[in-house]
């Protein structure tokens, strides 16, 4: 149940959702709010801004901060959006109201049923997201009232969802079988030719009917623009990031942040990955029912702003695919965030003229799946789930093989070590052949015939000669006979004199 308040207090289901704009009366009309609309399980992406008092020739005014943002003078000269079909899936589109009479078409209504017989809709919220979209003014030259982004498209108002004012809006928001109205009024937007469908409203669950809905779409070449959500305050637990938002965070629908007066990520915007680029979300001035002016903010209004972009493009460059416009939309983006990107604003801020000029230069190409590639748009992607597997570890033999590993570890220590001292020991044995003056020292000669033991200076030598016959090895002394000299002055050892030994 929703209930009025602050933007982001009111719940439905649990769903947090904003209040509803003010409205800006013609003169001498009362002042009064105008409250949130939602639908089961759905909540209005617009909030709550002051009632404010405004003539009706100074609404074109009031609009000109938000279309300098958007570049939308020069962006006219190119593209105004004729020719082209944007489905507002919403409450309702008060086709009467001056700014919008003979725009509006209006289609099928999925709510029936959830109000009392002969109660008719109030078409709040919708008669403000289309005069976003498609306003064309009105008076002389329609140089007063609201001007919409695509003054020249055509409205297909679709209705989806109840102003909470309504008095089924309670058993709407809790009956079964308007669960999936949002599906059914996407493919009813489809099959009626809508060329972009704007969707100013958002859910935290999905149904597979909506995924189904939503690629059924996009294979027949259809724009999806939907609101990010208004909940930016409010964080997942483990993720950082404000809650996803449905059909928004659906893959291949453009999704919308609002940036405030300074072009900065409004507060209550929604900061997540979804977010594809952002528009302007604050003091944003539309159309009511009834030839009334109204003032808001919300992700709502910003997402409104997309949409009728995307049908200045779609006019332009009518066979586009959806991701070449959402491409040349990102592409065409100002304030563009330091790193390229972030959960905020998305690519930046959209700009109708830059995205028209990155739409001539990539209108021609394709982006389109050969035919063994393509997946049935009534099927949900991926395949079913089967079974969980559940695998058990056995604790006991972790542990042993973790313990033989690490004994495993240790021998090779070990054996390193051992090899490293077994080295060191040959070095010492090969250095102990050379020593200091006075030791002995077998000398082995050039002409690889006889090894030398040699003796210090004042001594002899003893020398082992090898005959050449090949017999029996012989020591020989020094001619002066005597004894062989032992290093060190120690014992001798006395060969015959001057004989063989």
């Amino acid at each position: 149940m929703l209930r009025r308040g602050a933007p982001g207090s009111a719940v439905a289901r649990g769903r947090a959702a904003p209040a509803a704009p003010a409205v800006l009366t013609v003169p001498a009309a009362p002042r009064r709010t105008v409250p949130a609309v939602a639908a089961f399980l759905l909540a209005v992406a617009g909030t709550a801004g002051p009632a404010t008092a405004a003539r009706a020739d100074d609404v074109r005014t009031a609009q000109e901060p938000v279309l300098r943002t958007l570049d939308l003078p020069n962006a006219w000269r190119t593209s105004r959006g004729e020719n082209v079909t944007v489905a507002v899936l919403d409450s309702g589109v008060d086709a009467t109201h001056r700014d919008l009479a003979g725009s509006v078409v209006q289609g099928r209504d999925f709510t029936r049923g959830a109000n009392p017989p002969g109660v008719v809709p109030a078409r709040l919220h919708g008669t403000y997201m289309a005069s976003l979209i498609a306003g064309h003014g009105h008076g002389p030259g329609d140089a007063d009232g609201v001007v919409g982004v695509a003054p020249e498209a055509e409205v297909l108002s679709v209705r989806v969802i109840l102003d909470d004012e309504e008095p089924g809006f309670r058993r709407f928001n809790t009956a079964g079988r308007f669960e999936n109205v949002v599906a059914r009024g996407v493919r009813y937007a489809v099959d009626h030719g809508a060329d972009v469908i704007n969707m100013s409203i958002s859910k935290e669950l999905a149904t597979k009917e909506e995924r189904a809905a939503i690629r059924y779409a996009i294979s027949k070449g259809v724009v999806l623009v939907a609101a990010a959500g208004n909940d930016g305050a409010r964080k997942s637990a483990g993720t950082g990031y404000a809650p996803y938002s449905y059909p928004a965070a659906f893959p291949g629908v453009v999704s919308v942040a609002a940036a405030d007066r300074r072009l900065r990520r409004a507060s209550f915007s929604n900061r997540n990955p979804s977010v594809l680029l952002a528009a302007p979300g604050v003091d944003v001035l539309g159309a009511g029912p009834g030839d009334e002016y109204w003032v808001g903010r919300g992700t709502s209004q910003a997402a409104a702003l997309v949409s009728g972009v995307a049908a200045l493009i779609k006019a332009k460059y009518p066979h586009m695919s959806p991701a070449l416009v959402a491409q040349a939309l990102t592409a065409g983006a100002t304030r563009r965030p330091s790193g390229g990107y972030d959960t905020g604003l998305g690519f930046g801020v959209v700009n109708a003229s830059r995205a028209l000029a990155e739409a001539a230069r990539i209108h021609r190409h394709t982006l389109t799946a050969r035919a063994g590639a393509l997946q049935d748009p009534a099927r949900p992607v991926g395949r079913a789930a089967g079974p969980v597997q559940v695998v058990r570890r056995d604790r006991d033999m972790i542990n042993l093989y973790g313990g033989i590993a690490g004994a495993a570890g240790l021998g090779a220590v070990a054996s390193l070590a051992v090899l490293a001292v077994s080295a060191r020991a040959a070095r010492r044995r090969r250095a102990a052949w050379r020593v200091a003056d006075g030791a002995v020292t077998r000398t082995a000669p050039e002409d690889g015939g006889t090894v030398v033991l040699g003796a210090p200076e004042d001594g002899g030598a003893v020398t082992r000669t090898a005959p050449e016959d090949g017999g029996a090895v012989t020591r020989t002394v020094p001619e002066d006979g005597g004894a062989w000299p032992v290093p060190g002055g120690g014992d001798t050892r006395t060969a015959p004199g001057g004989g063989e030994a």
